[in-house]
């Protein structure tokens, strides 16, 4: 997995719209143009470049076009991610609130709440910073080579 090439397609805003539209189920081109609001052919452009960068699949029925997230990118992002955020923050329970399971219940759902904010901070740090790396490269050109 390239991940300049990741770090690439998620610097850009409309991606990341995208990809927030898949996240429940695959989607046609058609269904995403209606969705974002955009043209078909800036829709299809950006996703060639989350297809190359391994961030979605696509399948083809017929004439139309069904694309959906790649889980296994995600995953592999994800684990390399983890090496750069801090350990989440450790869960203690001292022996009063033990004995009520709906403190504790309470407790791990801050503490979850917590842990995804900090790695919703890191994501956005570490994109961010992507992005401003990548911002000193020439931009491809798209569209049909004359």
């Amino acid at each position: 997995m390239a991940h300049d090439d990741i770090f690439s397609a998620l610097a850009d805003p409309t991606r990341r719209r995208l990809l927030e539209a898949l996240r429940e189920d695959s989607c046609s081109v058609g269904s995403l143009v209606e969705a974002l609001g955009v043209s078909q052919p800036t829709v299809s452009k950006h996703l060639k470049v989350l297809r190359e960068a391994g961030l979605v699949s696509m399948r083809a029925d017929g004439q139309r076009r069904y694309y959906a997230l790649e889980p296994v990118t995600f995953l592999e992002l994800e684990t390399w991610l983890h090496r750069y955020l801090p350990p989440p923050p450790a869960l203690s329970l001292v022996p009063e609130q033990a004995a009520g399971s709906h403190e504790v219940a309470s407790q791990a759902t801050v503490a979850a709440a917590q842990l995804g904010r900090t790695v919703g901070r890191g994501l956005e740090q570490v994109t961010g910073r992507a992005q401003d790396f990548l911002e000193r490269f020439p931009k491809p050109k798209f569209g049909r080579k004359r």
